[in-house]
């Protein structure tokens, strides 16, 4: 009785695990055909290292080989997280839906592109805590996300230039 009540209970798992991706593969779907719909020929997108954003942490001890918190725990959420928007199935999707309406999908790296002001080509999102630029002479706010994603549309048209990273003497860190 234990096996077969074991086995049921897998079945069901599974079959709730196979609407999971299937309702996740067809969302990806309907959101490639909406973008493709917008009429554009051509989508960049950031190159993601999947996997090294999904690494555990490393393990930090001390001098007496005690462990030290290294915030594995709460980074694990954000793996799962990371994992569960199957960014690298989307960017598959995305480039066969483009494909057959002969638009193309390119991947870009992203250097320094969350880093530097869209339009005045000057580095002011040094701290990741720093969300919001506001330009006191032209009267703007800047949000750090979208700038990122007009720089990465400058990358993909080779608009962008060469930046290097601030040296730690000009103050930036």
């Amino acid at each position: 009785m234990v096996v077969k009540l074991g086995v049921k209970h897998a079945k069901r798992e599974g079959k709730i695990h196979q609407k999971i991706a299937r309702s996740r593969k067809d969302f990806q779907y309907k959101t490639a055909y909406k973008l493709i719909q917008t009429g554009k020929k051509v989508f960049f997108h950031e190159k993601l290292n999947l996997t090294g954003l999904t690494r555990r942490n490393q393990i930090k001890q001390d001098e007496d080989g005690k462990y030290l918190p290294n915030g594995q725990s709460s980074k694990s959420g954000l793996n799962k997280s990371w994992l569960d928007a199957a960014f690298g199935q989307f960017f598959e999707v995305l480039g066969q839906v483009a494909e057959k309406a002969n638009a193309s999908v390119v991947e870009v790296k992203p250097n320094y592109t969350s880093q530097l002001l869209c339009y005045r080509d000057e580095i002011v999102f040094t701290d990741c805590s720093i969300r919001e630029y506001f330009d006191e002479e032209l009267q703007l706010k800047i949000d750090r996300d979208i700038n990122a994603a007009i720089n990465l549309k400058r990358v993909g048209l080779d608009l962008f230039g060469d930046y290097k990273p601030p040296s730690k003497q000009s103050g930036y860190s």
